[in-house]
């Protein structure tokens, strides 16, 4: 097999078209229409709308849920869940605007399918700047970076994620107990420091990640969905129970924090990368508007309500995940280390966007006998940076808020309103469509640039120690 070959067939940017491996996207461009039909890959490839609801609401519900009440804490218990339902209502805008260009440039150019880089890249050239026209290769260059930085950021979540509830379950074990309701001190048999947990980690997420195929990923898929589905019922479950009372909870926090509150905000509504692809496999494409819409007012509607009922229930106790605050029961440590089952798998789904942008680079460069070692030892380097950054910045919290500031507002709020201006600009726009993309716009660059700051100077110079205690023991 030819270097060549291998980056045109083996290694096509799957990740973009939600096509796996054995799929061959070729075969698809015989059944495209240019009557304007979005029927990209034919019927053999296609999703049902409701599979293509679970797939969206999969996309946008992970560990971002799980940080919420600490953002509405950041936020204030009236202003956070004002403020999450606006920027939901911005963020599903702005992938209904990616979805309109991506369909514009399709029926313009006769092609089967354009992903995130491409509708960006065609919206440039489309532009009446000419030095953006000269430069519209950036624009796909720029979101493969931001996606990349995105994924990646993820992978380092779910290190410390895994870590720091896996760290609670063994310390707590000595004082946990059948009983749920009691409030107990629990004294911890001190084992050892989350970072090294992440080490331990490391050599079976690299094991994961050598799973190359995406079809064979789907069965982790699977088993992610579940168990993370039925840690969320017990969550819920216990958070709607004896809540105290709210009074004492501020209306509306420092406006110091609210930057760390957009940040986890933001991270959790980054969904906008999978909108493309789900909306390509659809048997009916026209339909996918709704299911965007629908899907999109179900997730809001758990991350308000997961964000009020935690930040009620456990007030200015509520750490970086919601399950680091459960009770010392076998109960609820079992949601714990099912969620983190789950968190474990799906590192090897976010990780499949990165290594289809990256591994090519290097494979197309060595030698042809050499394409499997290098593909591999490209793997488990990524696996260990994202390794080595989450040893770095093992504050949950923090990196949640750092990854959304960064690029989840670059790709869910600064680059969407920013494309369908120049792709609609000289066919002739409204100036009060013009105005509203430039204010989303701003507001996603003033995240960005607020909250990447005020995390970083949190990071450095860090205001509080994290809180350890939860609902049912106070941690010694």
């Amino acid at each position: 097999m030819s270097t060549q070959r291998l980056r045109d067939e083996d290694y096509r940017d799957y990740s973009s078209t939600d096509a796996s491996p054995e799929e061959s996207p070729s075969e698809g461009l015989n059944n495209f229409s240019s009557s304007g039909s979005y029927m990209r890959f034919g019927e053999s490839n296609s999703t049902t709308w409701f599979q293509t609801l679970i797939h969206l609401l999969k996309s946008n519900i992970g560990t971002g849920l799980l940080g919420l009440p600490l953002a509405v804490k950041n936020a204030g218990i009236l202003m956070g869940p004002l403020s999450l339902l606006v920027i939901g209502l911005v963020a599903v805008h702005c992938m209904r605007i990616l979805v309109k260009c991506a369909h514009h440039f399709c029926y313009r150019l006769n092609k089967p399918f354009l992903d995130y880089g491409d509708t960006v890249m065609y919206g440039l050239e489309a532009s009446p700047v000419s030095w953006l026209r000269n430069h519209a290769h950036w624009g796909r260059r720029i979101v493969d970076f931001f996606l990349i930085v995105t994924q990646l950021g993820f992978c380092c979540i779910y290190f410390v994620f895994l870590a720091d509830n896996f760290k609670q379950v063994i310390e707590t074990a000595n004082g946990t107990t059948s009983n749920c309701h009691n409030n107990e001190t629990v004294i911890l048999t001190p084992t050892m420091d989350s970072r090294l947990y992440m080490l331990v980690f490391l050599p079976f997420v690299v094991l994961l990640v050598f799973v190359r195929n995406l079809r064979a990923l789907s069965i982790f898929s699977l088993l992610a969905n579940i168990t993370m589905a039925v840690s969320l019922v017990m969550i819920y479950q216990f958070t709607v129970q004896n809540i105290p009372d709210p009074s004492h909870l501020p209306l509306v926090a420092s406006w110091k924090t609210y930057p760390l509150f957009f940040g986890t905000a933001i991270f959790a509504f980054e969904g906008i990368g999978m909108v493309l692809p789900l909306e390509n496999k659809m048997k009916d494409p026209k339909k996918f508007s709704l299911i965007l819409y629908v899907g999109m007012t179900i997730v809001t509607a758990l991350y308000v309500s997961l964000g009020i009922l935690g930040y009620l229930q456990f007030g200015a106790n509520i750490q970086g995940s919601i399950t680091l605050n459960l009770p010392n029961c076998w109960l609820y440590q079992s949601v714990k280390l099912l969620y983190s089952i789950g968190i474990f798998f799906t590192y090897a789904l976010q990780f499949y966007v990165p290594a289809e942008i990256i591994i090519p680079f290097f494979v197309a460069r060595g030698p042809e006998h050499c394409e499997l070692v290098i593909d591999l030892s490209v793997r488990t380097m990524l696996v260990c940076l994202t390794c080595v950054l989450a040893i770095l910045i093992p504050r949950l919290d923090l990196v949640i808020s750092l990854v959304g500031s960064v690029s989840s507002s670059a790709l869910a709020l600064i680059i969407p309103p920013l494309l369908e201006i120049t792709t609609y600009y000289s066919e002739g726009m409204s100036s009060i469509t013009i105005v509203k993309d430039a204010l989303i716009s701003i507001l996603g660059f003033v995240g960005f640039v607020v909250g990447t700051c005020l995390t970083l100077y949190e990071l450095i110079q860090p205001s509080s120690a994290p809180i350890f205690v939860n609902s049912t023991s106070a941690f010694v």
